[in-house]
């Protein structure tokens, strides 16, 4: 498997070596030890799936507290996937990352706690994968504006579907520093 690293520290992109011939394809979706061995010591206890249409975005999430760390995937489809930065007092606080994530690639992107996660649909669908360090806690449910231009993520739709929470959701600046996750150095 091959791990790139980001500009922001702690968030990975993963590529697992695909095995294929004529008849399809295989590969090692998860290896707790060689996750392990890149830095990523995750205890995943929930799977979620979501299929989304193509133009949907769904984000930018994060629970606080009992924040979840996210290893994410798409298994059909192909979605811009990203991370922003939310740690309270983090020198990389409001910035972001994005990946290209599609069932062509393979790649896994790890989101670490204390960061926010979105993603929208390039594809006409998209079935996503999420392994999450965390149970769903919806008193801790909570989210960041998806177009907040003071993080100014270059999302590659103008005028995507979104839920009505995701419609929204406070500005990162309008978010009171207690109802955000810390920066541990």
């Amino acid at each position: 498997m091959k791990v790139t690293t980001t500009r922001l520290p702690g968030l990975l992109v993963i590529e697992p070596q695909v095995f294929g011939d004529s008849r399809g394809f295989f590969y090692e979706s998860y290896n707790q030890a060689k996750y392990r061995e890149a830095g990523i010591d995750a205890d995943f206890v929930q799977t979620n799936v979501s299929r989304s249409a193509k133009g949907v975005l769904r984000g930018l999430h994060y629970q606080w507290p009992n924040p979840q760390g996210k290893l994410v995937s798409v298994l059909e489809g192909e979605v811009y996937d990203v991370a922003v930065d939310i740690r309270h007092g983090s020198p990389t606080f409001g910035q972001w990352v994005g990946a290209l994530l599609s069932a062509e690639n393979h790649r896994h992107f790890w989101i670490p706690e204390g960061f926010a996660h979105g993603f929208c649909v390039l594809s006409d669908v998209a079935t996503f994968t999420y392994q999450c360090t965390a149970l769903y806690d919806a008193k801790a449910d909570a989210g960041v504006r998806w177009n907040d231009a003071d993080i100014g993520i270059d999302w590659p739709v103008s005028d995507p579907l979104l839920s009505g929470k995701d419609n929204r959701t406070p500005f990162l600046r309008d978010i009171a520093a207690d109802r955000l996750p810390v920066f541990t150095p």
